[in-house]
């Protein structure tokens, strides 16, 4: 539709509907000085069809004229958020709605699409009613699903705001498929309604995920704190077993800030194909994990780790939380450098709280440490981009990996799990054995949290540290946060005793650095090392690798390279968009670490004890 015709439709339409509702109520010209009306909001979602995976949404406005200038404006902004809090990407969850209609005192009201994420209601209205639809058909942590079996919600994917209505009180009623029994979320049911839930604020319902359906649930307390835990998915699992091991993991990472921070807790566990995954909230989460998650203490003993890790977001993340996490603009980045601290430290957690509830022994724990040291060096990105370059960068470059992403990144995760390593051990060292990051944590829950009400800067976090520490940390800080350059590991260790030793050193079989997936029988390059004898001679993403030296590769790629020296030379037959090349490659050094935690040499008295302290050993 041209300009001009669309805006003479829109006035047209403008005028039809004005009479309802300037002329169905004669006070509107007298109410100079109106009874102050708290205005609300309700949610009313249903699934009527969940085969076609669609949700239905229902948005229930009452006096909300002067609350959100209609009445001076003459219309209202309705927006859906463009990602959620805990997953660093624009998810442009508009892109899923559809049939968007509003309507006031039962008569339509025109309204039309302004930006991706917003709506226009053309109203003078105290009430009106929103209706739209939701496609959901992607189950993850950070979206919306429906189907035969269940629904999942993501509230920042499903439901709509005003700017001026995110602080007032909400209800949402949810109107399960007439087969579904059971409702799972963090949100405070009604007394006397079924299904019907409120949060003080939309920034509390954006915290709390809905689970629909049939799936079983348990109890444990912990902490003296009620904990369900919603169990969707065919699965066969120890009850008993399970809720007392959830119980341990709950009580030792609470033991961290040493409060506990809910009045109940909420678990959702989806067991899919796929599985990994976890999304913290204030006072539940949820978690994907396989259908054999319990098969195996190895796979078992996994899943414990992510049940720490979202856990222990109750307080790194919730409530402990750089200034720039909260509260949230939903239609922008919110950037931080922080993100190593927020969620590289949460995994450097989830870690140590299982060794200090008994599940890993102080060997498991070291051998774990090395690896993820072992991991992060074995990455060429790890010398290119720092955890507070990384931690900004979540945006771009976190959640939307390319074949060179290895070669210019590095994970905030990884790096800031080895990070809460070395800062944990720095205060440990530096105070002599009398401090531990715990009591930094306890600091800042305290100071920001709970007296101060916000976040910290980068700045006021460091100042944290070095107060808790008892000295500077410039080399934690300049080197291993802000710079890419290579940390002095065994500093950190050799206050408790302890060495880091690369037992790949000796290595000396020729290194080609090209990563290859096989389908259909085909060898295909996937990822070429930076500095590797694969990225200096040429091989490129993409090519499919024919032969070696003549001899036809399959799925054997990596077989036919080894046991080859430093300075070999092979001939790589490949096919590059269709045409055949033949490029000389000389292998070189392997650069690859293998890293183990041993015992130092000589221990000291003083390094026993600091090392039982480190690793919670009586």
């Amino acid at each position: 539709m041209k300009k001009n015709a669309r805006l003479l439709y829109l006035l047209t339409v403008w005028t039809f509907f004005i009479p309802f509702s300037s002329t169905a109520s004669p006070k509107l010209n007298d109410e100079e000085n109106p009874p102050a009306v708290s205005p609300g909001v309700t949610y009313v979602l249903s699934m009527p069809e969940p085969q076609t995976h669609y949700f239905e949404v229902e948005m229930q406005l009452k006096n909300v004229a002067a609350a959100t200038n209609a009445k001076k404006n003459g219309y209202l902004d309705i927006k859906m958020p463009v990602w959620t809090p805990g997953s660093y990407l624009i998810r442009e969850y508009a892109k899923n709605v559809e049939a968007f209609t509003a309507s006031a005192g039962g008569k339509p009201v025109v309204s039309e699409k302004v930006r991706k994420n917003a709506w226009r209601v053309y109203t003078a209205d105290d009430n009106l009613t929103i209706r739209y639809r939701v496609y959901a058909n992607e189950l993850t942590v950070r979206t919306n699903f429906v189907d035969a079996d269940h629904g999942y919600v993501t509230p920042a994917g499903m439901f709509m705001y005003h700017d001026a209505l995110k602080k007032i009180p909400l209800r949402v009623v949810v109107h399960p498929y007439k087969t579904w029994k059971n409702v799972a979320t963090g949100l405070e049911p009604v007394s006397g309604q079924n299904y019907t839930y409120e949060a003080a604020d939309f920034d509390l319902l954006v915290d709390s995920p809905i689970e629909i359906g049939n799936h079983r649930t348990f109890t444990f307390t912990a902490s003296n704190i009620p904990h369900t835990v919603a169990m969707f998915g065919d699965v066969d699992y120890n009850e008993e077993r399970l809720a007392a091991d959830y119980k341990r993991v709950c009580e030792a990472a609470a033991s961290v800030v040493g409060e506990h921070p809910c009045t109940h807790y909420t678990f959702i566990v989806h067991h899919i194909p796929p599985g990994g995954g976890g999304l913290e909230h204030l006072n539940s989460t949820t978690l994907e994990t396989t259908r054999n998650a319990y098969a195996t203490e190895a796979n078992y003993k996994r899943f414990l780790s992510l049940v720490a890790h979202e856990y222990f977001h109750l307080w790194n993340v919730k409530r402990i939380r750089p200034v720039a996490l909260g509260p949230f603009d939903y239609e922008n980045e919110n950037y931080t450098h922080m993100l190593w601290l927020s969620e590289g430290c949460t995994s450097f957690y989830q870690e140590y709280i299982l060794r200090r509830a008994g599940f890993h022994t102080p060997e498991a724990y070291l051998a774990l440490v090395a690896s993820s040291i072992t991991e992060i060096e074995n990455q060429p990105g790890t010398r290119i981009q720092s955890a507070a370059e990384s931690s900004w960068d979540a945006w771009i470059k976190g959640y939307r990996p390319n074949e060179n992403s290895a070669n210019t990144t590095i994970s905030y995760y990884s790096k800031g799990s080895v990070l809460g390593t070395l800062l944990n051990l720095a205060i440990l060292s530096a105070s002599n054995g009398e401090r531990n990051m715990d009591d930094l944590l306890r600091l800042l829950y305290a100071e920001y949290y709970k007296k101060q009400k916000r976040g910290f800067t980068d700045d006021e976090f460091r100042k944290a540290a070095e107060q808790v520490a008892g000295r500077k940390l410039d080399d934690f800080f300049t080197i291993g946060v802000n710079t890419a350059d290579p940390i002095n590991y065994n500093a950190y260790f050799e206050p408790v005793g302890v060495k880091l030793v690369n037992v790949a050193a000796k290595m000396q079989d020729g290194f080609l650095g090209a990563a290859t997936t096989v389908a259909n029988g085909k060898s295909t390059i996937s990822g070429v090392r930076r500095g590797s004898a694969a990225y200096t001679d040429g091989l490129n993403v993409g090519d499919e690798v024919i032969s070696i030296d003549g001899v036809r590769v399959g799925d054997d790629l990596l077989r036919q390279v080894s046991g080859r020296r430093v300075g070999d030379k092979i001939n790589v037959l490949v096919n590059r968009a269709g045409l055949l090349r033949e490029i000389p490659v000389t292998l070189s050094q392997n650069p690859l670490v293998s890293y183990r935690l041993e015992p130092a040499d000589n221990q000291t008295a003083a390094q026993k004890a600091l090392y039982a302290k480190w690793l919670y050993i009586k």
